[in-house]
């Protein structure tokens, strides 16, 4: 049945993207970043050899791209700030001016644009100086981070409406400690916990700063989270679920939301000694500062299953020695991005975060479509007419309606992404954005889905075929 769904008064529309993805070089002065350093050493592995040097280059444009992001229905938007900007003498010393005015600039043309402004503190961005010191693994950076962090609540406390420690801390552990696609690519679990832990307790002391000024703003975290799915009701596949959930989603939902550790995961880690180093001291600051609002990333599930075959116990220790991913059968796919389309996921976990996380205040933080050779699908007006993103995210968003209406306490949405703007080390692979970037001239061009969601916004809702709901 075709039914209108209308979302909450002050319901957020918007986007998100990062510092490193948009903003490009710009001229105040920045501290190299592990990317940046990365593509200089080894730029083959980044898709067609583009590195972030200039990106969307919001930083020359951001008082049209202000403009544009009012003009297709934002009433807020994930920005970061960079740390390599903000203290360009490798991520420490003295805060860089220069930043802080272009900051206060584009925060300002928000506000004065009617966009509220989220700002996130860290979206994979290190100063290239903190990683050959350790990066997350050294206390020292935790300690840099924190002045860094405090410096931003100082310097835009008076401008920005929420603020948030980390987007996707989990990507960084992964990427640089298990999966190889994020510097300095180490393969050693037991270094990842300890950088996981100290960016937990980054987290907990910066929050602890931002207490400490008594601003008028919320301050959470981003996370990036997958409802994991057993491949059948037995109980060796659904301890393989738990497992699988306990290492990829707990291990910074429960110590950043409530402020404790997962306990199989816990368990897990002593039985194999993988066990990180900290201090009773440090516990009981993640217990004392924990999320005042949460980030939802969405875009796919996690299948999983009992394991099938032995573990090669010479091997480095994984969290894959515990269950192996289910590759389901009729599963609709993101061919492009190799992700499984599931737009229940998302009713599903913010249904988890209502039962199980006090139904803290969130948001989805990001939800989007990845797609390659977008060009293909341009009119001849040179728009591109992105339907199957229009429907994408329609289909999402009618189960978090859904949520909502079941109690879950969502305020909002932010897709990823407002421009088409560089991703790691696909570059300009995949197109996420509601305006399309030529490559060429910079030139930014509405697509369809562009409109969709100014009409979205301006109307706080749209028409939807409800039966598709199950």
């Amino acid at each position: 049945m075709e039914k209108r769904l209308v979302f909450p008064k002050d319901f957020w529309w918007g986007t998100a993207w990062s510092a490193e993805q948009a903003e490009g070089r710009g001229n105040t002065g920045k501290a190299e970043t592990v990317w940046e350093h990365w593509f200089k050493t080894e730029p083959s592995r980044f898709y067609n050899g583009i590195g972030s040097e200039i990106t969307t280059d919001h930083f020359n444009n951001y008082k049209e791209d202000i403009k544009l992001m009012k003009e297709i229905g934002h009433n807020s938007f994930t920005i970061s700030i960079s740390w390599a900007r903000m203290f360009p003498d490798g991520g420490k010393g003295k805060v860089n001016e220069k930043a802080v005015l272009f900051y206060r600039d584009m925060l300002s043309e928000m506000v004065k644009n009617g966009v509220k402004p989220f700002a996130n503190l860290y979206h994979f961005d290190m100063p290239f100086e903190m990683q050959e010191i350790g990066g997350w693994e050294s206390r020292e950076v935790v300690d840099a981070y924190v002045n860094f962090a405090a410096t931003c609540f100082k310097e835009f406390g008076d401008l920005v409406f929420h603020w948030f420690t980390f987007n996707e801390p989990l990507g960084p552990i992964l990427g640089s400690y298990l999966e190889d696609f994020h510097y300095p690519n180490i393969v050693d679990f037991k270094r990842g916990a300890q950088a996981a832990f100290n960016t937990i307790l980054a987290h907990a002391k910066a929050i602890k700063a931002f207490k400490e000024l008594n601003l008028n703003s919320k301050i959470g975290v981003i996370l990036n989270l997958s409802p994991t799915y057993p491949r059948a009701q037995n109980k060796w596949d659904i301890e393989a679920a738990e497992i699988a959930d306990a290492f990829y989603t707990k291990s910074f939902l429960d110590p950043m939301v409530k402020g404790t550790f997962n306990e199989k995961l816990v368990s897990i880690l002593k039985e194999y000694d993988q066990m990180p180093e900290y201090t009773e001291d440090d516990l009981k600051i993640i217990s004392e500062n924990t999320s005042q609002i949460l980030g939802l990333n969405y875009y796919e599930p996690r299948r999983v299953k009992a394991r099938l075959t032995e573990v090669n116990k010479n091997s480095p220790f994984l969290p894959e020695w515990f269950f192996e991913l289910h590759n389901m059968p009729g599963k609709r796919m993101n061919i492009y991005r190799g992700w499984e389309i599931y737009e229940k996921g998302i009713h599903d976990l913010c249904v988890e975060i209502r039962d199980n996380y006090g139904n803290i205040e969130s948001f989805i933080s990001e939800n989007g479509m990845g797609v390659a050779e977008e060009e293909r699908f341009m009119n001849e007006d040179g728009v591109i007419e992105d339907t199957y993103r229009i429907d994408y995210v329609k289909d999402h968003l009618a189960y978090v309606h859904k949520a909502i209406d079941e109690g879950c306490n969502i305020k909002g949405y932010h897709m990823w992404t407002f421009i088409d703007c560089w991703s790691w080390i696909n570059s300009y692979k995949n197109r996420y954005g509601l305006v399309s970037l030529d490559l060429k001239t910079n030139k930014r061009t509405i697509k369809k889905s562009g409109e969709f969601f100014k009409k979205m916004s301006e109307e706080n809702g749209f028409m939807y075929n409800t039966d598709k709901l199950v």
